[in-house]
């Protein structure tokens, strides 16, 4: 029988929780390390701090089980690890788009001025590439007669989908060089290895540049196909179709081929802009990654644009309701959402915006206080002289469209997710408007 693991989360934000609780569910002892100890206090009365699908039911039963702890004291979170994991935020840094390091190395400091023993930690923050070294820099010289071997293990959860992403992943990038800290990873992904998902072992460098990679590949897929709904508006194509044709190649695939308003959320557009910055820091040009980041951002205006325009291009005093705010479903999420932009754009333009999201609101207030917020979808629409979907939650799958129509003041359906069918639509009695078709 294999020893149970002893494992050290620093950061119980959507990374280090969501990754702690799975730990602990693969019968690990785990123990979630965070200096806000009212989050801790929270998450010990088992309140999230995060929406994600099963992560409640997931931490209070291996809390119950004793497998998950929470604790404010790094020293006693540190002291008997076997693997510590730093999952701190990486979020944009003001002014060139470099990813703010200073929460991993304030946490490669705290690590090492508490531990009293060798140790492998494991970067599971999204950093670019030679952070690992500096990490390693910085724990040697604040504890030099210490081996502390420090391992990149990028993330690849999907927010509203992590735990299922993480349980059984695509692959389990590890990189490091090092023979004793390689097998420690694999006892920790044991688990997983036994279910023979791949454990890719690479430099640690290359570890840390396969993540950002990955996000800047598929923020390019999603930016081109919404570039070919532009084409297929003009000249009478259907994108989904489109999208099938191609996304039926082995070579391309069909996922991420979804036209809508453009990415938002944590990870695609810091990750491209870091990669991008990166790689001007070392006289390199990323020009499809820079187009991808220019052309979303462009996309995210233009929707709102989209929907004055299917307005007749007057919105003045006008009001339009918005279904879905976070950037994708099943998350509160509202980092960097389409919506935010769609939002102002409407606003700019003198309309008055009412909305609905089944998990963003909250989030959603404190950062557009400035329009009005309705208990559900038929609320929205009371009176209003557009209706848009933003974001392709499933309550806004099976909306009874008649009901819709007969609700708003101009009859006007705006789908920026394509996921109504038009002449449904139109039996309604909705003047329907979608994108790429």
């Amino acid at each position: 029988m294999q020893p149970v693991m002893k494992i050290t989360m620093i950061g119980t934000g959507y990374v280090g929780l969501v990754s702690g609780a799975c730990f602990a569910d693969f019968g690990h002892d785990v123990i979630c390390v965070d200096l806000d100890a009212g989050k801790i206090a929270a998450l010990e009365s088992g309140i999230m701090p995060i929406y994600e699908p099963g992560l409640e039911a997931l931490v209070g039963a291996n809390v119950a089980a004793n497998r998950l702890h929470f604790t404010t004291d790094l020293a006693k979170g540190v002291a008997d690890a076997d693997a510590i994991f730093i999952a701190v935020g990486t979020p944009s840094r003001r002014g060139d788009g470099h990813a703010d390091l200073s929460y991993v190395y304030q946490a490669a400091r705290d690590i090492a001025g508490a531990l009293t023993r060798s140790a492998v930690v494991v970067n599971k923050s999204t950093v670019p590439v030679g952070t690992g070294d500096e990490v390693e820099r910085i724990m040697r010289d604040v504890a030099p007669q210490l081996d502390v071997q420090v391992v990149s293990n990028p993330e690849f959860l999907r927010e509203g989908a992590a735990i299922g992403d993480f349980k059984r992943p695509d692959r389990i990038v590890i990189g490091s060089d090092d023979d004793g800290a390689r097998n420690v990873m694999r006892e920790v992904y044991r688990p997983l290895y036994l279910n023979e998902s791949p454990l890719l072992f690479t430099a640690r460098r290359t570890a840390e540049l396969i993540k950002y990679a990955a996000n800047a590949f598929l923020a390019t897929k999603i930016t081109f196909i919404n570039e070919i709904a532009d084409l297929c508006e003009a000249v009478g194509a259907d994108v989904q179709q489109v999208a099938r044709g191609i996304g039926l190649d082995n070579r391309i695939g069909g996922k991420f081929l979804h036209a809508g308003p453009g990415y938002g959320g944590s990870c695609f557009p810091k990750d491209t802009l870091a990669l991008r910055k990166t790689a001007e820091d070392h006289d390199v040009r990323l020009r499809i990654v820079s187009a991808t980041v220019e052309a979303n951002d462009a996309r995210k205006r233009a929707m709102g644009r989209k929907i004055i325009t299917a307005m007749g291009g007057d919105t003045r005093g006008r009001t339009v309701g918005l279904l879905g705010l976070t950037f994708k479903p099943n998350t509160d999420d509202m980092r960097d959402a389409p919506a935010l932009a769609i939002v102002q754009t409407l606003l700019d333009a003198g309309a008055k915006v009412r909305a609905y999201d089944p998990e963003g609101m909250e989030a959603a207030r404190a950062l557009m206080p400035d329009i009005e917020y309705a208990p559900d979808p038929y609320a929205v629409a009371q009176g209003a002289d557009a209706l848009a979907i933003v974001t392709e939650w499933d309550a806004f799958r099976a909306l009874d469209l008649k009901r819709i129509s007969k609700t708003l003041s101009t009859p006007l359906l705006v789908d920026l997710r394509n996921i109504y069918n038009a002449d449904d639509a139109h039996r309604a009695g909705l003047t329907y408007v979608a994108i790429g078709r």
